[in-house]
């Protein structure tokens, strides 16, 4: 598939008195303009951000009340029931505020809705749970914001609620005793991007010295709350750089029992990064609640000695093998389905179904499915008596708009922009691939349906030396908003050693003005022929460290390929 390359500008000006500054790179100071970072003293907290920049958590509208409710419940021994979503972010915040809270009182429990039997958020089941067991107060965390009825319920038997959620409130609020939501549109607390487990944390901040408690009762949980800003996909920005920042140094030297026992099932030996936490430690927490029930994620989370982590844990790993053979099955049986309507294959969008499929993983599958046809994309499967499912969009469509215009041929849908979800009935699924695609395809900007990459910088192969690298990495921790930066090279050529390996990668040795480097491309043996030509081509790659029989090398890791001057 062609890729549309987006090189990314800075002003120039900017660029040189950042360089004159901070005396490193300039390529590295057009980075750091391109992500707003334009002063000395801009780069210091960027490069080495303090716990002490984060924000007064009584900035946020009704901290004083949930501080006040809570404390209320902890004199006078009510029951608190912790209450959260099945997802990383969600279980993470659970484990946070149910072991804080666990410190100075007794009367406490934790419940995770049933993905399946209860759906997603705050849940009747759950509040007639509470009810049946004693609990007075339940603390939302990673959900509520939009659980108006069901919290109005609780109230009217007796249940108060304090939300803690980071997602986009609509008019109407619930009618909870507190509300934590940076999002609110009259809350003035200054960041906005925070994940359910750090607005969570905040709270944590403000109650702590309320029961003479110090910092370290509260930093001993930013490992789990960086390992939710991963998962979360929130920009890696502001609160959350520092958070993560902090979260990831505690997982490399004191790591949450779960943490480490996750890293032993992912033979994980080395310093533990970001990316380690999106792709090994993120989707074994997630498949708990996708394949089965979230509640022992929190149980491996919240354990009091490493082998009882160990067991949690171990059972995670399970349930993810199970997720991956699900997932690679589901995945190649809807690509099938695709082949056989040659009809579908041109088409702006794609819908697929079966009733045999596992719901937990359709998510997981659109998106597979948008990175061999780039489109939006909607996997259904059977549900009781239903078809539900998931939809994801390609960057820059609003996938929630499209499915509002199709509302006609469901019974039930939401999301957002880039994600979404929906249920109908079995005999609505054609009208509804019909639908879908006519409004996808009257409102989609078609070069939105050409995959973009976007370049940070174009730099000469003499510039990777580990100098450069070592500073790019004092970059991290990497996520949106703040991305691994990618780099074009033009007019490099085949020294002739580059070769495709296990038929599908390609191992590249490449050359420019005499400085020769290799790399890998993962997927990519489609574009050997490029190289076989013996023509100039323009190289776009991230740049990764290899080890290799204890020698570390600088290496690239190739995204794209063309020929020169195309």
């Amino acid at each position: 598939m062609q890729k549309r390359w987006n090189i990314l500008q800075a002003d120039e000006n900017k660029v040189a008195s950042l360089r004159e500054a901070l005396n490193i790179h300039p390529v590295i100071c057009k980075i750091l303009v391109q992500r707003g970072i334009e002063t000395f003293d801009a780069a210091k907290d960027f490069f080495r951000p303090q716990l002490t920049a984060l924000h007064d958590p009584w900035l946020m509208k009704d901290m004083d009340k949930a501080v006040e409710r809570i404390l209320v419940a902890v004199n006078s021994h009510e029951k608190i029931l912790v209450f959260g979503d099945y997802d990383v972010d969600g279980t993470t915040s659970i484990a946070c505020m149910y072991q804080f809270l666990k410190k100075v009182h007794s009367a406490l429990d934790f419940y995770i809705p049933h993905r399946y039997r209860e759906g997603y958020g705050v849940s009747k089941a759950g509040i007639d749970f509470a009810k049946e067991n004693g609990f007075t107060l339940i603390i939302s965390l990673d959900c509520g914001i939009k659980s108006v009825d069901l919290i109005a319920y609780a109230k009217d038997i007796g249940i108060d609620f304090i939300v803690c959620d980071h997602h986009l409130p609509e008019e109407v609020l619930p009618p909870a005793v507190a509300i934590l939501n940076p999002k609110q549109k009259d809350c003035n607390y200054p960041y906005k991007e925070l994940c359910g487990c750090g607005v969570g944390i905040k709270l944590i901040t403000a109650l702590a010295p309320q029961f003479n408690l110090d910092d370290a009762a509260v930093f001993e949980f930013l490992d789990l709350v960086a390992t939710a800003i991963a998962a979360d996909i929130v920009p890696m920005t502001g609160e959350n750089r520092v958070l993560a920042y902090h979260g990831l140094k505690k997982a490399n030297t004191d790591p949450n029992k779960g943490i480490k026992a996750l890293m032993k099932l992912s033979s994980l030996t080395q310093e533990l990064h970001i990316s380690n936490l999106v792709f090994m430690i993120a989707p074994r927490v997630n498949a708990a609640g996708r394949m089965d029930d979230a509640r022992k994620a929190v149980q491996m989370f919240v354990a009091e000695t490493y082998d009882e982590a160990l067991h949690y844990a171990e059972m995670l790993h399970s349930d993810n093998t199970d997720r991956k053979e699900a997932d690679s099955n589901i995945t190649g049986e809807a690509l099938a389905l695709i082949s056989e309507h040659e009809d579908w294959k041109d088409r702006c969008s794609t819908l697929v179904f079966k009733p045999h499929w596992h719901k937990g993983v359709v998510g997981i599958v659109a998106s597979r499915l948008i990175e061999h046809y780039y489109r939006p994309t909607i996997v259904l499967t059977q549900s009781g008596e239903y078809a539900a499912g998931s939809a994801r969009s390609v960057p820059g469509f609003n996938l929630y708009e499209a499915i509002y215009a199709c509302r006609e041929h469901l019974l039930g849908y939401g999301g957002h922009f880039a994600a979404a979800g929906m249920t109908l009935e079995l005999e609505q699924v054609d009208a509804f691939r019909k639908k879908f695609e006519e409004v996808v395809a009257a409102t989609i900007d078609p070069e939105l349906l050409i995959p973009g990459i976007i370049i940070d910088a174009e730099i000469s192969l003499k510039d990777i030396k580990w100098p450069f690298y070592n500073i790019m990495c004092q970059m991290e921790p990497f996520g949106p908003e703040n991305l691994r930066p990618v780099f074009i090279t033009r007019g490099v050529m085949d020294t002739g050693y580059s070769k495709i390996v296990k038929e599908q990668h390609v191992r590249f040795s490449v050359r420019q003005d005499n400085v020769t480097i290799t790399g890998i491309g993962f997927g990519m043996a489609e574009k050997f022929s490029l190289l076989q030509m013996k023509k100039p081509v323009d190289i776009v790659f991230k740049i990764d460290e290899n080890e290799w029989n204890g020698e570390k090398t600088l290496q690239l890791r190739v995204i794209d390929i063309r020929l020169s001057g195309k």
